[in-house]
Formats: C-alpha cells, sequence, structure tokens
C-alpha cells in the first residue's frame, strides 16, 4: 500500500495578474491571465473574450486549483477587486441578499466567485495587495505571462 503525500502545513507562495485588450469594449475582448509560483510554476491562459476582472479571477483560481488541498497559500495580486472581496469579506453581504449587491443587482462574476470561494474553503489561503507596474519582479513577470497568453490568442482570432 502506497504512502499518502503529507500537504497540511505545505506553503506556496504565488503571484497572480490577469490582462485584457480593452476592458470597456462591451462583450468583452481577449484576456490573458496568470499565476507563478516563488521558486517554482507558472501556468497561464487567454479566453477571447472577457474582461479584466474575469482575467484577474481566473489566476486565482488557476492558482489554488494548483496547490493541493488543506495547503497554506500566500496569494499576492495587483487587483483591489479581488483582494477586497476577501479583505473587507464581500461575500457575507452578497450570500445573504442572494447574490445581490448593495444596489440589489446581482453579482458580477458569481460563476468565477462561487468556484473561488470552493477552492478557499479547502485551503488557508492569506491575500496580500501588490502595487502594478512597481517593479516587484514576480508581479511583473505575472504580468508579462498574462500579456503573452492574451497577445497570443489575438494573432490566432
Amino acid at each position: 500500500m502506497g504512502r499518502k503525500k503529507k500537504t497540511l502545513g505545505m506553503t506556496y507562495r504565488v503571484y497572480t495578474d490577469g490582462a485584457c485588450a480593452n476592458n470597456q469594449a462591451p462583450g468583452g475582448q481577449p484576456g490573458g491571465w496568470a499565476c507563478l509560483f516563488e521558486g517554482g510554476s507558472a501556468y497561464s491562459g487567454a479566453e477571447p473574450h472577457t474582461t479584466n476582472n474575469r482575467m484577474e479571477m481566473t489566476a486565482v483560481i488557476e492558482a489554488l486549483q494548483h496547490t493541493p488541498k488543506g495547503a497554506c497559500v500566500s496569494v499576492y495580486s495587483d487587483s483591489a477587486y479581488v483582494i477586497n472581496a476577501f479583505k473587507q469579506n464581500w461575500f457575507g453581504g452578497w450570500e445573504k441578499r442572494g447574490w445581490r449587491n448593495a444596489k440589489g443587482q446581482p453579482v458580477e462574476n458569481q460563476d468565477l466567485w462561487r468556484r473561488m470561494l470552493a477552492l478557499v474553503s479547502e485551503r488557508k489561503v492569506d491575500w496580500y495587495k501588490v502595487k502594478g507596474h512597481s517593479g516587484n519582479p514576480l508581479n511583473e513577470m505575472a504580468d508579462r505571462l498574462a500579456v503573452e497568453a492574451m497577445e497570443e490568442l489575438r494573432r490566432k482570432l
């Protein structure tokens, strides 16, 4: 019988970023996402019709999916949208209001928020806001990977 790999107590530090060609365009534009693990792997991808917020969220989801259940994960992001949702517990209000925002409108990106919350519930996640384009090497690399994924998809479209 094989031995189970112990995952509790393992700590991962990951930088995430998203990019979008023209975030203001109706119907979305090509966008890319990336997650970069400190001292390890990097993952990236792109979608043809998306927004910057969706790409920021997808980067975090992908990062969490590349960590085992029970792991401790430090997420570094330049997305105030993602970081504030967790640090300010926006979810508590959304859930009380039936996934409606303070104005009574449906919460945007519910599909991704729900996926992210499910992944977070299986891990211990700490959230860190980093200033974008400020010289942090791992944040800059995550940005480059997201933009490269987006540009590669744009060339194919």
